[in-house]
């Protein structure tokens, strides 16, 4: 029940009939509507509801399916990432009413494989991350991403796509930032670890080259069997 009323109070529906029933309320304090008063104010609201519902959508009486995009980073961190990006991909996949754009449902996806394949890369690697490089892993596929998506989803598609947000930006626009700078800090993790591997495997490579050159004898002495 609580969740239905927030719903209805978060709704742009319900703002804007506040809105137009606050200036009505104005208008009759400053004495401009004569007799007219509180009656006149709830035809504004209703007038005002209708319309913002009409132009940024009605409140839902369900819960969208995207409230369920909630993880916690508990347990073994492996399995909690991996449980995140697989409700991030079935909600992208789903894409409700068509709110993902192809191009950027693409790339949710692409991001999701991506941070998939850093965890396998980090299952194996023979380097490691810094506390904080972890901290970010775990919680851009634990928080940042579905937070994200979360967020972007539950503001209305007109709105979205057409108003422009503090940044200069709409919503849709600023949803691609987003993703643009999680493609950007997965990278870099991925590399990270990569250049260790590297630079494990060069050291490897000179180690065997010493013991080769040696001729495989601690001493530096040639084997039995290669000095016949």
């Amino acid at each position: 029940m609580a969740a239905k009323l927030w719903r209805l109070i978060a709704s742009p529906a319900n703002w804007c009939g506040l809105g137009l029933a606050i200036v009505v309320l104005v208008l009759k304090a400053l004495g401009l509507l004569g007799t007219l008063g509180l009656g006149l104010a709830v035809l504004a609201y209703a007038a005002g509801f209708v319309i913002g519902g009409m132009w940024l959508g009605f409140p839902s009486t369900q819960a969208p399916k995207w409230e369920a995009l909630q993880f916690s980073d508990e347990g073994d961190a492996n399995e909690a990432m991996g449980r995140a990006l697989s409700g991030v991909r079935r909600l992208t996949e789903h894409n409700p009413d068509n709110r993902i754009p192809a191009s950027l449902q693409a790339r949710v996806l692409e991001l999701c494989k991506a941070l998939e394949g850093l965890l396998d890369q980090w299952e194996r690697s023979r380097g490691s991350l810094s506390l904080q490089d972890s901290f970010h892993a775990r919680h851009i596929a634990i928080q940042y991403l579905p937070e994200a998506l979360n967020t972007y989803l539950s503001i209305p598609a007109a709105y979205a796509t057409g108003k422009l947000l503090d940044n200069g930006k709409t919503a849709q626009d600023t949803f691609k930032d987003t993703i643009a700078e999680l493609e950007t800090k997965v990278r870099q993790l991925g590399d990270d670890l990569a250049s260790q591997d590297a630079r494990a495997f060069l050291l490897h490579s000179r180690f065997l080259k010493q013991e080769l050159d040696a001729g495989g004898q601690p001493d530096g002495r040639l084997s039995d069997g290669a000095s016949r």
